[in-house]
């Protein structure tokens, strides 16, 4: 089965290159770890991670490139390559590719994020060796047809319509726009209208041929997938992968670092219901040291919906407040980390906008009591419900070959399961009093406003907010 995400995130193609002599591999088997990894002489990481009862396989492969990897001029390139990616190789005609796919009774899919692609097929354990067959000819023999270029600008036109009317993906990607000004993880991932309207062949393949390296990719594997028969495969259908000039190894940032900005972006219409806010501090990469404890003060401000009825039984001091006194409609606490960068804070909507002052307050005044006074009770509870929602995320085998990868390309090492009940063990309270003097105490924040917000007091007022003594 074939299968699109409503907003496409898939990226394909490579052209054909020429084989190498024979590969030859170094396996290794991390500690306390059931994923073992083989990197080949062309620097092509193979991970995998085997469930012996299992019946059915995901493979695929993940590249340490998204829309960060692209230029201004160019931007918007990875999601138009998504709309290719079934379109047809030179070897399989995209209605040949879709009956294999039918027939395996496989899924087959891909995305882009901002700093990764991801192509991943899910099938029975007797067909991964057609499936990473599927993959690597999609990968690397993609047709790129103009005819094919022609028809899906219009189709991108119309899905990023579509994602407009999305407020939430709206309002994060002005957030991104302000936090990062001026660099290409503020950009947004479908790209503006102009680059898909004028996007060409070229730039496509230029894209694939700079970003598409071996030393950049990881094929993963898990479920009922065998580790020697996957890197045999990985010798037999990679070995043509080009390898970049300065290779760089898994985990090494192959950018510069981001520089976070503190500024606001308010898009104000009266005409709309809501009031559509987001607001962070910078956040911290995904090999941070204060990566943990950044996740667990996140789940002690928690999220809230008014439609569940459930403040009462929250253990969120804001959810309390929020509920109590009518703030808003929802809130979502969100720590989202890059490879060298994040933002951590919150997702606000409200119909209310005379009160929009103190639903802003109250948020903030509770992100500085962090710096404070922080409660055993609420930061061991908030542990158990990272550890819950961290690990009870890894049931099946695309979560687990999404875990691997995410974790190779991002840090080049793989923490186990246990590992990570570990980290997140290890965080106390002084812990969360530390990340939160180092990241929101008197810092300046990034915020994104949409509809009707005029409520909502000017910058300098809400970072007064930033270093309240009241709690």
């Amino acid at each position: 089965m074939l299968s699109r995400t409503l907003l496409g995130r898939r990226l394909v193609g490579a052209a054909r290159f020429t084989r190498p002599s024979r590969l030859y591999a170094t396996t290794t088997k991390l500690p306390a770890s059931l994923t073992e990894v083989t990197t080949l002489s062309n620097g092509l990481t193979v991970a995998t991670e085997s469930q012996s009862h299992a019946q059915t396989a995901t493979v695929g492969m993940w590249i340490d490139a998204g829309s960060r990897a692209e230029t201004e001029a160019n931007n918007g390139t990875a999601h138009f390559l998504e709309h290719l990616a079934f379109k047809g190789t030179n070897r399989r005609t995209q209605q040949a590719l879709e009956l294999e796919v039918e027939n395996l009774g496989a899924h087959l899919n891909a995305y882009t994020s901002r700093e990764q692609t991801v192509y991943y097929a899910k099938s029975f354990r007797k067909d991964v060796p057609v499936a990473v067959d599927i993959i690597s000819d999609i990968l690397q023999n993609s047709k790129l047809e103009g005819s094919a270029i022609e028809r899906e600008r219009d189709v991108i036109i119309r899905e990023q319509q579509e994602v407009d009317k999305q407020m939430e993906e709206v309002v994060f990607d002005h957030l991104h726009s302000v936090a990062f000004q001026g660099q290409a993880l503020g950009r947004t991932i479908l790209g503006p209208k102009n680059n898909i309207l004028s996007l060409k062949r070229d730039d496509l393949s230029s894209y694939i041929q700079k970003n598409y390296t071996a030393d950049r990719m990881v094929l993963v594997g898990a479920g009922g997938v065998d580790h020697g028969e996957l890197v045999k495969l990985a010798e037999k259908h990679f070995s043509s992968l080009p390898v970049s000039q300065n290779p760089i190894p898994l985990g090494r940032l192959a950018h510069q670092k981001a520089d976070f900005v503190g500024s606001e972006v308010r898009i104000r219409d009266d005409t709309m219901g809501t009031a559509n806010i987001a607001i962070a501090v910078e956040g911290v990469g995904w090999s941070s040291p204060d990566y943990f404890p950044m996740m667990v003060m996140q789940s002690i401000l928690g999220n809230w919906d008014r439609s569940l009825g459930a403040a009462p039984l929250l253990s969120s001091r804001l959810s309390h407040i929020v509920s109590a006194n009518n703030l808003a409609n929802s809130f979502m606490s969100f720590s989202t980390s890059y490879s060298d960068t994040g933002l951590w804070g919150c997702y606000m909507v409200s119909e209310n906008p005379e009160n929009l002052d103190d639903l802003v307050h109250f948020t903030l005044k509770e992100w500085t009591r962090m710096a404070m006074a922080p409660t055993e009770v609420e930061v061991e509870r908030a542990k158990s419900q990272l550890k819950a929602g961290l690990l009870l995320g890894l049931d099946g085998t695309t979560a687990v070959a999404e875990d691997i990868g995410r974790q190779l390309v991002t840090s080049g090492r793989r923490m186990t399961p246990e590992q990570i009940e570990n980290a997140v063990n290890a965080v106390t309270v002084e812990e969360i009093k530390r990340v939160a003097h180092k990241y929101i105490w008197d810092q300046d924040f990034a915020m994104a406003a949409i509809g009707n917000i005029e409520g909502l007091l000017d910058y300098s007022r809400i970072r007064a907010d930033m270093s309240s003594m009241l709690y």
